[in-house]
């Protein structure tokens, strides 16, 4: 079987692919224009968050059987369409849950102690003790919008910070953890201290935070957005901030990427990364270790 690995995946996952006979070519970081001829001939294509499948993608892969997504969310692909042609789409929703959840709850530490804040201040020579007065998570409350695998990583998590954790799910409505409560997105919004998102972005639906929800908000929340763009609505974000009902903000992820959104990165209360919820080397390996599982146990039933 041919494969096309289109985003970096880890080389040990690679070489196993090798050894298990499949016919591996690397070629990542084209562009959309150079993607479209380069995936003649291949069987199977691989793709993290970078690399975008859609129809044009899939009507140009002659003989394309499967596309595999590392990572979580499929919205990179054009999953109906290719599906319509006959082409499975799998991915790998466990490998990076822990990684992305450890994000989020650093992301947490981080604006509960203006610890990026401080950083800058020490590094312009200056001592500024008195001016960084934190929180403590311990005994705030963490709503979690999304409660599948990264959610609940993150809900344990918080849970051993000693924090109470409240959680909405449009598709869950319990989970085993005693400690998670699960109530309405309006309850979750009126409750949490810190609101933190791990679910996809539906096009159809929009953002899941917008103006109207930063209003049913404690004065002073904190958001944190490791999940997708697109489910903040970014404009709303900003006003928040600038208004003061938002206290603060980790996001990962953008409307649009690379994000051209600077005003919302360079807010003086934004801790800000560039999509790295996923980039740890054990949840690249397990990631790469997915894919590799996926791919050859493909093989074997072709």
């Amino acid at each position: 079987m041919k494969v096309l690995i289109c985003d970096p995946v880890d080389d040990k996952a690679i070489a196993r692919m090798r050894d298990a006979g499949l016919d591996v070519t690397v070629k990542t970081g084209m562009t959309p224009e150079e993607l479209l001829p380069a995936l003649s001939g291949f069987e199977a294509v691989v793709v993290r968050s970078a690399t975008k499948i859609r129809k044009d993608a899939i009507d140009a892969a002659d003989a394309l059987k499967v596309v595999v997504r590392g990572g979580v969310g499929v919205d990179n692909i054009d999953v109906a369409y290719a599906r319509e042609k006959g082409v499975e789409v799998r991915n790998t929703p466990a490998a990076s849950s822990d990684s992305v959840a450890e994000l989020a709850v650093g992301m947490m530490f981080a604006l509960a102690r203006q610890i990026g804040a401080a950083d800058r201040s020490m590094r312009e020579e200056k001592w500024e003790k008195k001016k960084f007065k934190g929180i403590e998570l311990s005994g705030k409350t963490l709503g979690v919008i999304g409660i599948g695998r990264i959610g609940l990583a993150s809900a344990r998590r918080a849970h051993a910070l000693g924090m109470s954790v409240v959680a909405y799910d449009a598709f869950i409505n319990q989970v085993s953890e005693p400690f998670v409560s699960m109530v309405s997105l309006e309850e979750l919004l009126e409750r949490s201290h810190f609101i933190t998102l791990h679910i996809p972005f539906d096009p159809t639906t929009g953002a899941v935070l917008g103006a109207a929800e930063f209003s049913k908000m404690k004065d002073g929340v904190y958001i944190i957005n490791c999940a997708r763009g697109g489910v903040v609505d970014e404009p709303a974000l900003l006003e928040a901030l600038n208004s003061g009902k938002v206290a603060g903000a980790g996001i990962d992820v953008y409307a649009k990427e690379p994000t051209e959104n600077w005003n919302l990165v360079k807010h003086p209360s934004v801790i800000c990364t560039p999509h790295i919820g996923a980039s740890t080397r054990e949840g690249q390996a397990r990631v790469g270790g997915e894919v590799a599982d996926i791919l050859i146990e493909y093989a074997g039933r072709s």
